[in-house]
């Protein structure tokens, strides 16, 4: 998806994309074509932390992939941001390192430490040279088990976080995801955004950040893999005796139900004065990260909206040159996450892009696909799969995802098998009960003025509201 559902920057962004320190060689393609994962062992600790380790010689370095089992879904109502400002502040000072002596300490080893909280969970990353995995565990193990979020640290977090939401609003790229899964979802946890808003990040104090950590950062809670230049049981004794001392009881459990799918068609409309185009999104709940169907959904999504020669992207910009660029995602949680068609245009073409993007819709369900573009989809997806699980840091991150799901190394070692088994009829049925056309949600950021007109035709009503309003939903 092309618009940003986080606000604050992370080094994790560059990490789990990969762009780290340097590259192993990729995941191996056996000779019947098909991904093949390296072996993991799994290990559960006496406190009842998990680890999984990987072992990929080549180059000297090691990355490591944490997740806590608590993200924005935990967030009190009313405290919205809880759960990334507690991620953000458990680098801002420990019981034995201020948070510039984290900072030097892990400058000095050239390595990386940093903590990110999404929807579903928070994720950690960790890379260091293989020479400094000591004392790279030393500072990691350090901030996830005794920080001490100084109150100082705390207020500061708060108000540069607040600035940044201030700020972010000036581009509307940067929260129109965040205004839709607010409309989407209306009271179910994904509404809300993870980093808060201007006056639920106000609301944090120091004493909830602590509650927040108490009840969900225990061992028996968090996930951590390894991969890398390692060996297996050198690197589980060197765990342990990191993590096994860390004590706490049992977290609470957060219940996610599926959101129910939107019925006939509803419009937010946010008023941005100032706009000169008009971005929209449109859609409605999708499917959950363990969905069956989760691979041919991926196939057709790829030639409707997932690459740049979608029929998506070559309506709206390669023939017609309405914007510069236009896609769909599903964006597969642990309960059903977002469908979503994603572009933008200038305003005086609002009125025509929107047009445009849902006849390609309904043209995807009359006219279906061809064997011809299914084929391409196909090899498409086994093309550009393989260098996201090459690196060190792809394949820790990979493990950490696939545990925390309930998944396996089949739903990487199966999944060409998977690709190549799909029919056109496969295809027919997916878009059929994937890609709803009457039964859609739309978000358009722009000036309320010149569009609101033209908004008016897509549902019977419409909601306005301004994009001042420190709010999302």
């Amino acid at each position: 998806m092309n618009v940003n559902r986080k606000i604050k920057p992370s080094f994790l962004t560059a990490i789990l994309l990969g762009a780290t320190l340097t590259s192993f060689a990729s995941v191996p393609v056996s000779a019947n074509d098909q991904l093949k994962l390296p072996p993991v062992k799994k290990v559960k600790l006496k406190n009842g932390m998990t680890l999984l380790l990987m072992e990929r010689h080549g180059v000297p370095i090691v990355s490591f992939n944490v997740i806590v089992k608590a993200g924005s879904v935990a967030d009190p109502v009313g405290k919205e941001g809880l759960a990334a400002i507690t991620a953000d502040m458990l680098k801002k000072g420990t019981k034995a390192r201020t948070e510039d002596q984290i900072s030097e300490q892990t400058d000095f080893i050239g390595g990386e430490v940093g903590f990110d909280a999404g929807g579903d969970f928070t994720r950690g990353a960790a890379e260091f040279l293989k020479k400094d995995i000591d004392k790279g565990l030393d500072l990691l193990s350090d901030v996830m088990i005794n920080p001490t979020f100084p109150q100082d640290e705390v207020e500061k977090d708060k108000k540069q976080t607040i600035d940044q939401l201030k700020s972010a609003k000036d581009d509307a790229s940067n929260v129109i995801g965040i205004y839709f899964d607010a409309f989407l979802y209306g009271d179910h946890p994904y509404a809300r955004p993870v980093d808060g808003t201007e006056t639920s990040i106000a609301n944090i104090t120091r004493d909830d950040i602590l509650k927040f950590y108490e009840s969900y950062y225990s061992p028996s809670n968090t996930i951590l893999a390894v991969a890398g230049d390692i060996n297996i049981a050198d690197m589980e004794n060197v765990l342990t005796s990191k993590f096994e001392p860390w004590s706490g009881g049992p977290s609470p459990k957060i219940e996610l139900k599926d959101a129910p799918a939107v019925k006939g068609k509803r419009l937010l409309l946010v008023d941005k004065p100032d706009s000169t185009q008009t971005y929209f999104m449109i859609g409605n709940v999708g499917i959950a990260r363990t969905n069956p169907d989760r691979v041919y959904i991926n196939v057709v999504n790829t030639l409707f909206g997932g690459r740049f020669t979608s029929l998506l992207n070559s309506g709206l910009r390669i023939n017609s040159g309405l914007t510069y660029g236009a896609d769909s995602s599903f964006e597969q949680l642990r309960a059903a996450g977002p469908f979503a068609i994603s572009s933008y245009t200038a305003n005086e073409s609002t009125e025509k892009a929107i047009d445009m993007a849902l006849s390609i819709l309904k043209d995807l369900h009359e006219k279906g696909i061809t064997e011809q573009q299914l084929t391409s989809a196909k090899n498409y997806i086994k093309g550009q799969y393989p260098p996201r699980v090459e690196t060190s840091d792809q394949l820790a991150s990979l493990m950490t995802t696939l545990e925390y799901y309930g998944l396996d190394e089949s739903d990487v070692n199966n999944l060409y098998a998977k690709i190549d088994s799909m029919t056109l009829a496969d295809a027919n049925r997916i878009i059929k009960q994937y890609f709803p056309t009457d039964d859609l949600v739309f978000v358009l950021i722009g000036k309320a003025s010149e569009i609101q007109k033209i908004a008016s035709k897509y549902a019977p009503q419409i909601k306005v509201k301004s994009i001042s309003d420190p709010s999302f939903n």
